[in-house]
């Protein structure tokens, strides 16, 4: 053929080599405002660290880092070449040195540093957009810190190593080495969800504390991790009772514990992570917090990875946000840049919106987390499960908006715009779905009325800025006061709750066109089914403006 036929035009260069933290407006922005009071030597530390962060995050290394992890997926080797039992499993090497930098860059140590929780949301949301499957142990070891601090013992001697900003790869005693990864084992196959059905046992030794375990575990992710918070009946008292164990994964004296990973689960997204099936058979295991009080020891870790499900899908709707923008400001059709076009300057807008709503939303959780008061614990009690209900809800939807942005060119592999559309209905799931978010906060509701005091003092902060957002406040009460039905209605409270929050919130915070067009849309009702139906008297242009790539 002719080389004139090859030509290449009208296409969009790749995007690389930006700053992911300092090119996103709402983050940087939003960054700075929960850091206003700190310190300024503290404010400058934590830029230059996202800065760092956000430009190996755009690097061409790091995105090729994540197609080669996601190419590559785990492999199970439950033998080696003699026969010998060693349930482990083999990730590629570009795994490994995402797991190295998220940890290098502190995103497992966020409880003992100023302003850890905003500085290490911010470092998630931005590294998650390299790669978010590798997301899920980095998540569940800084999760795990809040669990094992109910047993001062086990905390003196695990969180420095969770804690640690060095990643250690490989199977070794945890005391050999510098840092370490933890998982997570909670769900059965015979109860999911409901884990007061596990049916996984606990026999107690001899020594105070020690258990052995016996059962199988349904879902339990990152089991390459050195250490697992579990849940099992334990049986000392006579009957059984759920309770939380610490499961190491090599014992002290360098022997491996039992844990028998049956195999790998065949998913959906999320595949350069490995989920698997384990077995314990005789498992050692050590009990964290008190027997019988297993869900309450385990609470907080899942609240903290309930957050990171709301940052993670910021995170990806962000990316695709980004995606689309850079991809239509650089396509022509019809004789103008496609950014420029009326009606897909109405898609990005509204897209950019669900974006900057999420994240301000995100950024908002972690700041309360850093405050520790306990207005903001009351606070954090609703807005965790409302915010994970909500956000994780929206991730899928938009950014299979964002993907059709591209056309034919986003359903094709090479735009990385598939990854991020698979990887979208997960946090939504982990970590207990839509349903058991929204019977969550009916509980909270029910049993505590403090989180719903410190709830509406907070969206009653921009009471009175805009008439939209107050109709809906009102509306919100008018639907809490009715109980009749209230179970059934119960997703309906919680999208209204998040929505009202997100308003709040954007009202205080957002550029006026921001927060009008949210308050329009997603607040007065005029607003289509799908995504791109904004009125078109809005200052569309500005909000498109805001979205795109700073700098």
């Amino acid at each position: 053929m002719a080389a004139t036929t090859h030509t290449v035009t009208n296409q969009a260069p790749l995007l690389v080599g930006h700053d992911v933290y300092g090119s996103d407006r709402v983050l940087s922005e939003g960054v700075e405002r929960h850091l206003a009071d700190a310190a300024p030597e503290l404010a400058a530390e934590v830029r230059e660290e996202l800065t760092d962060l956000g430009r190996a995050a755009g690097s061409r290394q790091a995105q090729d880092w994540g197609t080669l992890a996601n190419e590559n997926p785990p492999k199970l080797r439950t033998h080696d070449r003699y026969g010998n039992r060693i349930d482990e499993v083999e990730f590629h090497p570009s795994w490994h040195r995402l797991l190295g930098h998220a940890v290098g860059a502190g995103l497992t140590d966020a409880w003992g540093r100023p302003a850890g929780h905003l500085r290490r949301a911010a470092g998630f949301f931005v590294w998650s957009q390299v790669e978010a499957g590798h997301g899920c142990p980095v998540s569940m070891t800084h999760a795990a810190v809040p669990a094992l601090r109910t047993d001062p013992v086990l905390a003196a001697e695990w969180e420095p190593r969770l804690t640690s900003h060095v990643y250690e790869e490989g199977l070794r005693p945890a005391g050999q080495k510098a840092g370490v990864l933890f998982g997570m084992g909670m769900t059965e196959k015979q109860g999911g969800s409901d884990v007061r059905a596990n049916t996984t046992v606990a026999v107690p030794l001899d020594a105070s504390g020690e258990y052995l375990l016996t059962g199988h575990k349904w879902f339990c992710s990152a089991p390459m991790s050195d250490g697992f918070l579990v849940l099992a009946q334990a049986s000392s008292s006579g009957r059984e009772r759920l309770t939380c164990f610490l499961v190491p994964r090599v014992l002290p004296d360098g022997t491996r514990n039992v844990f028998g990973i049956q195999r790998l689960k065949d998913k959906l997204g999320n595949r350069s992570n490995a989920s698997s099936e384990v077995e314990f058979d005789g498992t050692w295991a050590r009990r964290v917090g008190e027997e019988g009080r297993g869900v309450r020891t385990i609470i907080e870790m899942v609240a903290a990875t309930r957050l990171d499900c709301v940052i993670g899908s910021a995170s990806l709707m962000r990316q695709a946000l980004t995606q689309a923008a850079h991809h239509t400001e650089h396509r022509s059709a019809f004789g103008a840049p496609l950014i420029d076009q009326p009606l897909m300057r109405n898609v990005l807008a509204d897209l950019a919106l669900e974006s900057e709503a999420a994240t301000t939303l995100a950024l908002r959780l972690a700041a309360a987390y850093d405050a520790d008061t306990d207005q903001e614990r009351a606070f954090l009690r609703l807005a965790v499960p409302a915010a994970k209900y909500w956000v994780t809800k929206r991730c899928t939807p938009m950014v299979a908006e964002a993907l059709e942005c591209l056309g034919g060119n986003g359903y094709v592999e090479e735009s990385g715009l598939p990854r991020l559309l698979r990887e979208s209905p997960l946090n939504s799931i982990w970590e207990g779905s839509g349903n058991v978010q929204a019977l969550d906060v009916l509980r909270a509701l029910q049993r505590e009325p403090r989180a719903l005091n410190a709830f509406l003092q907070e969206v009653g902060l921009a009471r009175g800025a805009d008439h939209r957002l107050d109709s809906a406040i009102k509306g919100l009460l008018t639907e809490l006061a009715d109980l009749e039905g209230i179970e059934a209605r119960a997703r309906r409270v919680v999208e209204r709750m998040a929505l009202v929050l997100q308003g709040s919130l954007l009202v205080r915070w957002a550029p006026p066109e921001v927060a009008d067009a949210f308050c329009a849309s997603r607040l007065g009702g005029d607003w289509g089914a799908a995504f791109g139906t904004l009125p078109h008297s809005l200052d569309l242009g500005s909000v498109v403006e805001r979205a795109r790539i700073a700098g």
